[in-house]
């Protein structure tokens, strides 16, 4: 008794285009993910305001205030990067020089003496992102719609 096998090529083919239409779902939901924790982050940046030269009024452990929004105006989200097959990641952050150090508090530079404690607002935001759910739909989106095409 043998066996046959038929459309073994063909099934080859189908798993392949499978495969690279998950990659390809999975970076576009890593770009629409970014661009989601980084419209959190900014909105985390407007929970409190003050004017300039003023005391500030959020509590450590609170996000910065608002005060000019640079900080907020310079929350970025890189391009993807390609870490392996199906691996995809990107960074979120501020280009604004003071962000890492309102984010994780510590001592400010520039002959100043001064320790700024920690008011975290990138954490928090991706907190957000993922405790609503709203990322886990990025990403189920996408890949519905990738594989629903083949």
């Amino acid at each position: 008794m043998s066996v046959v096998l038929v459309g073994v090529p063909q099934f080859k083919v189908a798993l392949d285009e499978l495969v690279a239409a998950a990659a390809e779902a999975t970076k576009i939901a890593v770009i629409k993910g970014g661009h989601l924790i980084q419209a959190e982050t900014q909105r985390k940046l407007t929970t409190s305001s003050h004017a300039k030269g003023t005391a500030t009024p959020s509590q450590p452990g609170e996000p910065p205030s608002l005060v000019t929004g640079q900080l907020r105006r310079s929350i970025r989200v890189d391009h993807p990067n390609r870490g392996g097959d199906g691996i995809w990641s990107t960074r979120i952050g501020p280009t604004a020089v003071y962000g890492r150090i309102q984010e994780l508090g510590g001592v400010t530079g520039r002959g100043h003496a001064t320790t700024l404690p920690v008011r975290p607002y990138l954490a928090p935001a991706l907190e957000a992102a993922i405790s609503s759910g709203r990322l886990g739909e990025v990403f189920d989106e996408a890949w519905r719609v990738a594989l629903g095409h083949l």
